[in-house]
């Protein structure tokens, strides 16, 4: 299965995701609005902490995401190679963001 096809799968399967766009990449939202994951380059990038993330990052190949060389701590980007693990890694990612407080509406 071709990875972005499996990524939008996997969004499906989601109770609440809201898609969206995350540096231009598709992502999908909790309900508070905050971003779960993103398809980027043909991985996952999952918004993970604690156990989940350490986890993630034990897998080979997998790495904080680092879009301009500077890591950005909680998202964990993961290869193809490990998709088995991408819905679990989702699920995991929005049970921990939905527990966030709900992003703040900008004033104008």
């Amino acid at each position: 299965m071709e990875e972005l096809q499996l990524y939008k799968e996997i969004v499906s399967e989601i109770t609440d995701a809201k898609p969206g766009k995350m540096f231009g990449a598709e992502c999908f939202n909790a309900p508070n609005g905050k971003a779960v994951a993103f398809f980027y380059k043909g991985n996952m990038v999952f918004k993970l902490t604690g156990e989940d993330e350490k986890e993630a990052l034990s897998l080979d190949g997998t790495q904080l995401f680092s879009p301009t060389g500077r890591a950005m701590g909680g998202w964990v980007q993961v290869p193809f190679d490990y998709q088995y693990l991408w819905k679990e890694m989702a699920v995991a990612a929005m049970k921990y963001v939905s527990g966030l407080p709900p992003n703040q509406k900008k004033k104008k």
